[in-house]
């Protein structure tokens, strides 16, 4: 019985490290898709407010929403786009991170409406804007393999790429 419980978990962390940075990238990108198309609609995305006021303001009152939400849009799909077909993917991970800056921007420009009066407490908004720190990890994880790296399954493998790459980090 543990052989087979452990040749199956051998199986599945297999299975994992084969798929998982796909699995990855195709939820990711189809976030960004999702949230991209709702914007393409007024009053349908319930982040198109407070994305827009943020735009407007960092743009010192020069972009309206109705020139930002359009262009917020098309970006985020493209993101998804590229999360989702795997190309160019340094760019979209660059454009992605830049638009991440901005999500978070919020919650310092209109921290009032961000943050109860007690202030590690996030409002209702603040929670939906801190929730994509995991947007950020997954796209850092993505850009780990992006340029070749790779997430390995067999421990002794692993093992010995760490220590060959602790031999190159030395040498550099």
């Amino acid at each position: 019985m543990l052989v087979k419980l452990k040749r199956f978990v051998i199986k599945a962390i297999e299975w994992k490290s084969r798929n998982g940075m796909t699995i990855l990238r195709f939820s990711l990108g189809i976030i960004f898709i999702w949230f991209g198309i709702l914007k393409f609609f007024p009053n349908v995305s319930v982040a198109e407010d407070i994305a827009g006021r943020t735009i407007r303001k960092i743009t010192f009152g020069m972009v309206t929403k109705q020139y930002s939400m359009p262009f917020l849009a098309l970006w985020e799909c493209t993101i998804g786009i590229g999360l989702i077909t795997g190309k160019k993917m340094v760019y979209i991970l660059f454009i992605l991170y830049l638009q991440m800056i901005g999500t978070f921007l919020p919650l310092v420009l209109f921290s009032g409406e961000c943050w109860t009066s007690v202030s590690f407490a996030p409002t209702l908004l603040g929670q939906y804007i801190i929730k994509n720190v995991v947007l950020v990890s997954s796209a850092i994880v993505i850009g780990a393999t992006a340029n070749g790296g790779a997430l390995i399954s067999n421990p002794l493998v692993a093992i010995r790429a760490l220590k060959l790459q602790s031999i190159e980090h030395k040498k550099n």
